[in-house]
């Protein structure tokens, strides 16, 4: 391979059922060791890998059945960062690799937000931002907070220009432009897997062809990492009214929306495909959305990439929370140092 080429995994596994972030993310850190050993640089999870996808329903027969469920839930989820990306840090700066892991992440000043989140960690074992889904689906809305657009960014590293959406967010176009014009060259699509209903419903072709989609929008790589959950996985989860036809359809395409790995189906395993970045302006020959077929002039997007907090101290931060962040009203000095930032000059 040449110096634009590298290996990427894309994991396609279970999470412990019904709720274990401890050892769900020891899964985290033997694949991606695994991975790692295999020649990959890259490693990517699926949606709400940890501690699961929060798969069950407000059972009215059983009014408090779900709270209690949320509550145990809650306890598993992580802090970002906090202990449980530390320790996937380490194997990362052991083997050298990027990870990228969709969790369910808390606030750890607020007991009742939850966060659909997807973290990136570089081979220094630091986390280098993660991003907060900003449009969530369907029973989400019952579970998880709204993010915001601070972590709707693209990191520069060894690997290409990375970033990264959740699930139904491949059907905003504004989300994957934002990354795109961000000149994205992998994209981590990080998605549940399922469901596949006995009446027929499925979205085994949705998730190939928002996958497929972004690539050849983008003329980007995609890594698209779904879970797949076995029946005996199932049945221990014990939560009831969920369906758990996780069937994964994980995968790994080129710029010209062809699978260079996978997809793969109906069952465990890590898929591995070479990504060489060469491939990308062979591509943008063909159509160059962020150059020659782009006009900013008439049509761009803007996105607000401020923090979001619950309370703005007018007279100053009250002791205490001044590097606590959490979700809401905004801070007008943010919105004003973002600008700043973004124009190089004082607005």
């Amino acid at each position: 391979m040449g110096d634009k080429s590298f290996t990427a995994a894309a994991v396609q596994m279970a999470p412990v059922l019904p709720f274990n972030k401890e050892e769900t993310v020891d899964i985290v850190c033997e694949a991606t060791a695994e991975a790692a050993d295999n020649g990959a640089k890259l490693v990517v999870f699926p949606e709400c890998f940890i501690p699961m996808y929060p798969n069950w329903s407000i059972d009215l027969q059983d009014e408090t059945k779900w709270m209690l469920n949320l509550r145990e839930f809650t306890y598993n989820a992580i802090l970002i960062p906090g202990p449980e990306t530390e320790k996937i840090g380490r194997v990362a700066r052991e083997k050298g690799v990027y990870v990228v892991v969709g969790a369910n992440e808390v606030e750890e000043m607020y007991d009742g937000a939850l966060f659909n989140s997807l973290f990136f960690i570089g081979p220094t074992g630091d986390v280098l931002g993660k991003h907060r889904k900003l449009f969530l689906s369907n029973r989400e809305k019952v579970f998880h907070a709204r993010g915001d657009a601070s972590g709707l960014r693209v990191y520069d590293s060894s690997v290409g220009r990375l970033g990264g959406l959740i699930c139904y967010e491949h059907l905003q176009p504004l989300l994957k432009y934002a990354l795109i014009s961000q000149g994205e060259q992998v994209h981590c699509a990080c998605w549940p897997g399922w469901p596949e209903f006995s009446s027929g419903r499925t979205n085994r072709h949705v998730i190939d062809a928002c996958s497929k989609a972004h690539a050849l929008e983008g003329q980007c790589f995609v890594v698209a990492a779904s879970l797949f959950v076995p029946a005996s996985a199932a049945e221990a989860a014990d939560l009831g009214n969920a369906s758990w036809t996780f069937f994964g359809g994980s995968g790994i395409i080129n710029p010209a929306g062809e699978y260079v790995a996978g997809p793969l189906h109906d069952k465990e395993g890590i898929v591995y495909g070479e990504i060489d970045l060469g491939l990308i302006p062979l591509r943008k020959a063909a159509v160059d959305t962020t150059g020659r077929d782009s006009i900013p002039q008439t049509i761009s997007l803007n996105v607000d990439p401020t923090r979001y907090s619950l309370i703005r101290w007018l007279n100053g931060q009250a002791p205490g929370v001044s590097e606590r962040v959490g979700y809401g009203l905004r801070y007008p000095e943010e919105r004003s140092e973002a600008r700043e930032e973004e124009s190089g000059a004082p607005t």
